[in-house]
């Protein structure tokens, strides 16, 4: 009597995308040489505030209205008590700086005024949900921000930040739909990763996707040809198909 084999189970599509996932990741570390080192060793506080000034705006021009900010004022203290003028005068470099000093100080005061002091350390004693969760309810404060100041900040906590580049690569390579903006795709993205990793694979992540949209898959004109990731990106494998 002969044995009849059955098919094979099929991987489903979530399965697919995170062996993707991976497979995008191995090959931009190669590319772009992981680990990456930190590019902040800021206090939490800090790291707030300056990824609320980078909000739509050029690192090295928000990295510039951070410093102004600081060199003026040294504590976070006497940024709450300023001129909203004169913080807005310090950080002009940025984008929309007549929204972010306002929304700036309101903040400031408002983890004064919850936490009793200007400082964001008790975030460290927190699971990584409930310190996003909490940081979410300042004005302004997206998945983007939380997740940056628990993983940029000397927190070292394992949260991933999306930013727009980040965001376009991984749009095109298909592991998120056209039509998922970046707030969402943070969850998305986030389930893609292998639970075990530790902050530093995570961080590493960000930024060797975040480089590639920098270096290689621009907003215009992205460089197909010289991309690392071609044969896994329908995007770009469209672009080079002959025009009939």
């Amino acid at each position: 009597m002969s044995t009849r084999l059955l098919p094979a189970p099929s991987v489903s599509a979530d399965q697919n995308l995170k062996q993707k996932a991976l497979q995008v990741h191995e090959r931009l570390c190669a590319a772009y040489d992981c680990p990456i080192g930190y590019f902040h060793d800021l206090d939490p506080l800090s790291e707030l505030v300056s990824s609320l000034l980078s909000h739509r705006t050029k690192n090295a021009d928000s990295g510039r209205a951070f410093r102004q900010l600081r060199e003026r004022y040294p504590t976070w203290e006497a940024v709450c008590e300023a001129e909203t003028a004169e913080i807005q005068t310090l950080i002009a470099p940025c984008t929309w700086p007549e929204q972010k000093a306002p929304r700036l100080q309101a903040i400031l005061r408002q983890i004064r005024s919850e936490r009793g002091e200007l400082a964001l350390d008790f975030l460290e004693h927190l699971p990584v949900a409930e310190a996003r969760a909490w940081l979410e309810r300042l004005p302004g404060v997206g998945p983007k921000t939380s997740a940056a100041v628990l993983s940029f900040s000397r927190l070292r906590k394992v949260a991933l930040p999306v930013d727009s580049h980040h965001h376009r690569v991984v749009q095109r390579l298909g592991l998120i739909p056209m039509n998922v903006s970046v707030g969402p795709s943070h969850v998305l993205l986030a389930a893609q990763l292998p639970p075990e990793w530790d902050a530093q694979q995570v961080y590493d992540n960000h930024e060797v996707l975040m480089l590639h949209g920098q270096r290689v898959c621009h907003f215009r004109g992205p460089e197909c040809p010289r991309c690392v990731l071609l044969d896994l990106c329908p995007t770009g494998s469209r672009s080079l198909q002959p025009v009939p």
